[in-house]
């Protein structure tokens, strides 16, 4: 069904831009990642101290096409993205990776010629996790999730630089064994686009 809702949402915002000139580019950049909590799966106490943010990164393809509302556009994403988090346990760190497709599809409005801002949902799929804990594997993993996005960003030329919020909205957890870490995404995002 989540699939289902992903698949209308696209279909339907590239057939507003049908009629309307589409850009086209690749992206890519680096983002800062902060998951939540670690908890024991059974008692709900904190097992793992609150996760520091890790860099990652994220590579795709993105399109435009001006919305029939004047001055708003509307730019699907398809992105490849891998991020990390830290977490501490008695003094030692430990390290939960994960990769992840996302799907933003954003409303923006362009300023000045070169400047734009933008919101919209993020879908995201995550293909692979990885959690460096004595050797613990997940038991269970919703992997699709919807989260928001936010930002701003100019265009000289072909060139773009963004910088963006993103949050996960759902509920998404990982369980691994004995524990259970709280993986909606929340994390800075500084990207570099380029019009083809």
């Amino acid at each position: 069904m989540k699939k289902i809702i992903l698949t209308i949402c696209l279909v339907l915002g590239l057939s507003q831009i049908s009629n309307a000139q589409i850009n086209f580019g690749l992206k890519g950049g680096v983002n800062y990642n902060n998951s939540g909590d670690a908890t024991f799966s059974s008692t709900g106490n904190d097992v793992l101290e609150g996760a520091e943010s890790k860099s990652g990164y994220h590579a795709g393809i993105w399109f435009r096409g001006n919305l029939p509302i004047v001055g708003l556009y509307l730019r699907p994403e398809i992105v490849y993205t891998q991020v990390k988090s830290e977490y501490i346990y008695n003094n030692s760190s430990t390290d939960y990776n994960f990769k992840k497709i996302d799907v933003p599809v954003l409303i923006g409005k362009k300023f000045f010629g070169f400047a734009n801002a933008f919101i919209g949902p993020s879908f995201q799929y995550i293909l692979d996790d990885e959690f460096n804990f004595s050797n613990l594997t997940t038991d269970e993993f919703e992997k699709f999730s919807i989260g928001a996005q936010m930002g701003f960003g100019i265009e000289i030329g072909n060139l773009g630089v963004d910088v963006r919020w993103e949050r996960g909205l759902s509920e998404n957890e990982a369980k691994f064994t004995n524990i259970t870490i709280d993986n909606r995404t929340d994390q800075i995002i500084f990207g570099l686009s380029f019009k083809l």
